[in-house]
C-alpha cells in the first residue's frame, strides 16, 4: 500500500526517506532517520517499532543487511512486512515478505533502497531507480522527491493517492543549530500528494535556506531609508521584528537585507 525510497547523499552528509501511499498520514508511520546512523522505511502492514529498533541497531554498529535481518528475525509477522534500510556508509538492504500484496518488490544499490507494495507493477520501482541514478549530484531532498515522482508517474499505488512525506537529516542542521532534522514535510490527505510534497519542498527553501551572499544588499543610504519607511507603514519597529512575524528570520543578516526579503517587504507595504 506504499512506495518509498531510502537514500544517502553522494557526499554522505545527508540521509532520508521519501514515501507515498493510499494511506492517511503515511509520514507518521513509515520513515525514520538519524544523522551518522542511517535511515529506514517500514511499510506493508507496517511494524512501526522497526523505526525505533532499526535506528538502535544501526547505532550499535550493524550494517543495513544485519539490521534488517535482526528486525525480521524478531518479528513473527515478518512475511507481511516490507522494509528498506540504508546505513551510514551507504550499504543498503530491502525486504518484501511473501504476504505482501501484489505487486510488491524492491531494488537496492549504493546509497539507496527502493520498495513498494500494491503497486501498478514492477515498472514503478524500476522507474524510481532510474531517476535516482540519473543525477547523483542533486541535493538529497530534490533527488528523493524526484525519485518518488517517477514512481507516481509509473502508476504508483494502484489503489490511488492520499499522502506523501519527506524526512531528511543532515549535518547542515535544521531550524535550531545542532538539530540534524533538516526536512520533515508531510502531506497527510490530498488528491495529488506527490506534487504537493514538491511544492512544500520549494516553500521550505524559501523559509529555511540561508540567503546567497550575492543576494544580500547593504542596508545603508537610500535603501535603508526605504526599508525604514516600509516598516513604519507596517507599524513595525525594525526589520528583525517584521521578518520574524513573516517567518523570514533565518534570512536576516546584520546591516544587510536579502533581496527576497526586500521584495516581500515592498509587497507588504503597498497592500
Amino acid at each position: 500500500m506504499t512506495f518509498s525510497v531510502v537514500g544517502r547523499s553522494a557526499d554522505g552528509r545527508s540521509m532520508g526517506v521519501a514515501v507515498a501511499s493510499k494511506f492517511l498520514a503515511v509520514g507518521s508511520a513509515v520513515p525514520a532517520a538519524r544523522l551518522g546512523v542511517g535511515a529506514l522505511a517500514t511499510q506493508s502492514f507496517a511494524n512501526t517499532l522497526y523505526k525505533r529498533d532499526g535506528i538502535a541497531l544501526l547505532e550499535a554498529g550493524r550494517d543495513a543487511q544485519a539490521t534488517l535481518d535482526a528486525l525480521l528475525a524478531a518479528d513473527p509477522e515478518r512475511e507481511s512486512r516490507q522494509a528498506g534500510v540504508v546505513d551510514v556508509h551507504g550499504r543498503s538492504a530491502t525486504f518484501t515478505g511473501s504476504g505482501c500484496l501484489d505487486w510488491a518488490g524492491g531494488v537496492t544499490g549504493d546509497d539507496v533502497a527502493i520498495q513498494g507494495n500494491i503497486l501498478a507493477g514492477p515498472r514503478v520501482v524500476q522507474s524510481m531507480h532510474e531517476v535516482w541514478l540519473a543525477d547523483p549530484a542533486a541535493p538529497l531532498p530534490e533527488r528523493l522527491v524526484a525519485t518518488l515522482a517517477a514512481g507516481e508517474a509509473a502508476g504508483g499505488d494502484r489503489r490511488g493517492r492520499q499522502s506523501a512525506a519527506l524526512l531528511v537529516v543532515s549535518d547542515s542542521g535544521g531550524y535550531t543549530p545542532g538539530d540534524d532534522l533538516a526536512y520533515d514535510l508531510r502531506v497527510d490527505d490530498h488528491p495529488e500528494p506527490v506534487p504537493e510534497l514538491a511544492r512544500l519542498l520549494d516553500l521550505h527553501h524559501v523559509y529555511f535556506d540561508s540567503p546567497a551572499e550575492a543576494d544580500l544588499l547593504p542596508l545603508s543610504g537610500a535603501l535603508a531609508d526605504e526599508v525604514r519607511g516600509h516598516l513604519a507603514r507596517l507599524g513595525q519597529p525594525d526589520l528583525e521584528t517584521w521578518a520574524g512575524i513573516e517567518n523570514y528570520e533565518l534570512r536576516v543578516r546584520p546591516d544587510r537585507i536579502d533581496a527576497f526579503v526586500l521584495a516581500r517587504l515592498r509587497e507588504a507595504a503597498v497592500r
